[in-house]
This record gives structure tokens, C-alpha cells and sequence, in this order.
């Protein structure tokens, strides 16, 4: 199955992408102007990529859990995904692409860390369901 992973941000989405369990590779980020153009965006690389299910980046647990599912459900709504959508934890996600990146390149706000975060939570999902 084809799954796309999405950590939604508010300046940057990252996007990963994956059509085998042990393999996920990041995609370039897609920088955000509006909702609209973002949506419009994300629409594009689903039906590039041909994606059966979305992977969605949340802080589970945490007290903004149920404003980010509804912040993350509208978003998808503009998007029309008609696909399956799941929810991951993301916790640490950026933290640790952060550690990734350390010593590569010098850090630049071109989401690079928000896909390789992407990359993370999808691997994440896809340990769960083997």
C-alpha cells in the first residue's frame, strides 16, 4: 500500500512518502502560504504518489490533542483525501530528524527537518502494523 506521512505545520509541512514497510523516503516539504495553497499542494503529491492512506503527525496524549485532530481533520477536508487517514504519535519527531541532520548541512528553515520528521513518524506507523 502507498502511504504518505504529513507533519502539518504552520510555516512548513513535511512529507514522506512510502510503498514498502522498510522503506520511507522524505519528500520535499511543501512551504505554506495559506490553507488553501497548502491543501491545494498536498492534494498534488497524494495523487502523484498515489496514496492509499495518510499518516498524520499529532501529539497524542498531550492537552492539545483534540484541537490538533480538529485543526488536522479540516485541513484534510479541504485537501479531499478520500483515502484512509491514521494518526501517529510525533513526539520527539523533529528533535530527533533534528539529530539526524546534525553535521550534514547547516540547518536552513527549507523543511528538510519537517520531511525527515515525516520520515520518522511514518516509520513509526509502519512498525505497528507489521
Amino acid at each position: 500500500m502507498n502511504y504518505i506521512a504529513i507533519d502539518l505545520g504552520l510555516k512548513r509541512i513535511g512529507i514522506a512518502y512510502s510503498a514498502h514497510k522498510d522503506i520511507v523516503t522524505p519528500l520535499p516539504a511543501i512551504i505554506r502560504k495559506n490553507r488553501n495553497q497548502a491543501a491545494g499542494e498536498v492534494k498534488k503529491v497524494l495523487k502523484e504518489w498515489e496514496a492509499k492512506a495518510v499518516v498524520v503527525g499529532i501529539p497524542l496524549g498531550g492537552s492539545s490533542e483534540e484541537e490538533m485532530k480538529r485543526r488536522i481533520t479540516h485541513f484534510m477536508n479541504l485537501v479531499a483525501f478520500e483515502g484512509e487517514i491514521f494518526y501517529q504519535d510525533e513526539a520527539g519527531s523533529s528533535v530527533e530528524a533534528e539529530h539526524m541532520m546534525k553535521g550534514e548541512m547547516k540547518y536552513l528553515r527549507d523543511g528538510r527537518i519537517d520531511s525527515i520528521s515525516a520520515m520518522i513518524i511514518l516509520q513509526r506507523y509502519l512498525r505497528t502494523i507489521k
